[in-house]
């Protein structure tokens, strides 16, 4: 054989060899380097049961324990006002000023042995809430809080409060939520037969079936209270319900009747009246006579 020829065979077969040696090395590096980076713990894999709306909510909408649920979320991304359910996060090697406060936050959880869904039921809607967002304080109002009463009335209704007594409101009976009635008491001059004139007690419905918002400074009644004695009653009114209403106080002492629960959707407001009802008719020795009580 060729002296040559062999030289160049033996110096391509040491090369092949160099060069399977170094691809072997470098390939190796990279398998000792991925399960470091795999191993490496995150914050962002730390979860976090946030409590979200289960449904779009709208404004005024009154909350129950069925319209929230609870949903795993990134404990990086915690919002100090997010209600969690205040389980801990795994441990992680380092952890970032953020992500400690967010652990802080993490930690309210239940407060008084009242979990949070529990304690955010009968909560008023402040602002709209779409599904799966997380329900913050912000966003809602509980009976008691700051605009409150603003958020439970109707659109275009307004609150008036009126004083009562227990004799004046059902002995007490009367409680938020209820449906009554107004009446006015009011003192009237008739005259009789030969212009004679005599003083008459007149009551007159000035409202009716109006919901009674709060009774003094309570929005809500105490589980199992069946009764609330109170001096002052809050009414949702409309516009011109609130000048009759007016009227009727200035005039004299209103009382509250209550409605039956099965007039929720009958006629609210200004009490229609008819021409009848201006009228007392008074029967003396057999003569019938008309006498006028509305000047």
């Amino acid at each position: 054989m060729n002296p040559l020829r062999v030289m160049i065979v033996l110096i391509a077969a040491v090369s092949a060899i160099g060069l399977a040696v170094v691809l072997q090395k470098a390939m190796g590096g990279k398998k000792d380097v991925a399960p470091v980076a795999q191993a490496a713990p995150t914050l962002d894999r730390a979860m976090t049961q946030v409590l979200v709306a289960k449904r779009d909510l709208a404004i005024g909408d009154r909350l129950t324990a069925a319209d929230v649920t609870w949903q795993a979320w990134p404990t990086g991304a915690i919002n100090a006002a997010f209600i969690t359910n205040g389980a801990a996060p795994p441990p992680v090697t380092k952890v970032s000023d953020k992500a400690a406060k967010a652990m802080d936050t993490v930690a309210q959880g239940m407060i008084g042995g009242v979990t949070p869904e529990k304690a955010i039921e009968g909560a008023i809607v402040r602002d709209p809430i779409l599904a799966g967002e997380p329900i913050t304080p912000r966003k809602i109002v509980r009976g008691g809080e700051g605009g409150y009463l603003s958020v439970v009335l109707s659109p275009g209704k307004r609150a008036m409060s009126v004083p009562i007594t227990s004799e004046t409101a059902v002995a007490g009976f009367v409680l938020p939520g209820d449906r009554v009635d107004v009446l006015q008491i009011r003192d009237a001059r008739s005259t009789g037969e030969g212009g004679a004139s005599g003083k008459q007690t007149i009551a007159e419905t000035v409202l009716q079936n109006v919901r009674v918002l709060a009774l003094d400074q309570s929005t809500t009644a105490e589980k199992d209270a069946k009764t609330i004695v109170a001096s002052t009653a809050t009414l949702e009114v409309g516009p011109f319900d609130a000048e009759a209403l007016t009227k009727a106080k200035a005039a004299g002492p209103v009382t509250l009747v209550l409605r039956a629960y099965t007039d929720l959707g009958g006629p609210s407001g200004v009490a229609a009246r008819s021409e009848e009802s201006n009228v007392v008719r008074i029967n003396r020795g057999g003569e019938t006579s008309n006498i006028s009580v509305r000047p």
